[in-house]
């Protein structure tokens, strides 16, 4: 893990507030979940920005991300070609070696991006997954997850395509071995009590503002049957048994 200067490939706006990243990577192993921070060299005001990786490509990475204020606003007026400051991979991702057979990966919103390299990595090991995507009403990546996925189930709440309602409505985990999911925390808290009802195992990606991505500033707690941890450093994926809603 460390900071270097990476060159930006594309910066393109997928869906309303919604780009999709590519810049230049160093040799480092990234794992499914993982994410790094982010910051223009243009930018010297802001704190970096966590970005959860998308895609991990020989060469590069793509990271996908959504609008929602000064510091993402400005990665979004990037263009090729310009310099782009990295620190990562962080964090722990999800146990894709760990689990085997039917797997489910649900995501909702932007906490979708994460799945698809996870997708990718138990595809290769021969695992069948199932993909359940729940948007409000723009739909994005769509065409990725349905290039490795078996099976892919869409939800959104206000659009016109798929499931007219929420993505957790689809899911039905004693059909699988292992469940995976990323998303707003009232959407995996459902999913997690779900799960525990039907006794499948379930790893959570935990979304929290975050300053550092090191474990240094403690803004980013999660409260688990352990006490307090930090999602940047000891997450940000975390096994169902150990949280607490």
């Amino acid at each position: 893990m460390e900071y270097y200067q990476s060159e930006i490939i594309l910066n393109q706006e997928i869906a309303p507030d919604i780009f999709l990243m590519e810049v230049t990577r160093n040799k480092e192993e990234i794992e499914p979940g993982q994410f790094f921070m982010l910051k223009t060299w243009r930018d010297e005001l802001t704190l970096m920005r966590p970005i959860s990786v998308y895609n991990v490509l020989p060469k590069q990475v793509q990271f996908m991300y959504r609008i929602a204020g000064k510091g993402t606003t400005l990665l979004s007026n990037a263009k090729p070609g310009d310099a782009i400051q990295l620190l990562g991979p962080l964090g722990t991702g999800f146990p894709y070696k760990e689990v085997h057979g039917e797997i489910a990966l649900l995501g909702g919103g932007i906490g979708i991006p994460p799945l698809f390299e996870t997708a990718k990595k138990l595809k290769a090991l021969n695992n069948k997954v199932t993909v359940y995507l729940g948007f409000k009403k723009e739909l994005f990546a769509i065409d990725d997850f349905a290039g490795v996925a078996d099976h892919l189930f869409i939800a959104s709440e206000e659009g016109e395509e798929g499931y007219r309602g929420f993505i957790t409505d689809l899911l039905k985990p004693k059909k699988f071995d292992a469940v995976f999911t990323c998303g707003p925390e009232i959407m995996m808290e459902k999913v997690w009590r779900m799960c525990k009802e039907k006794q499948v195992p379930v790893w959570l990606s935990m979304e929290r503002r975050m300053a550092c991505g090191i474990g240094a500033c403690l803004g980013c707690n999660c409260d688990t049957i352990h006490g307090t941890v930090r999602a940047c450093k000891d997450g940000p994926v975390f096994s169902g048994d150990v949280l607490v809603f």
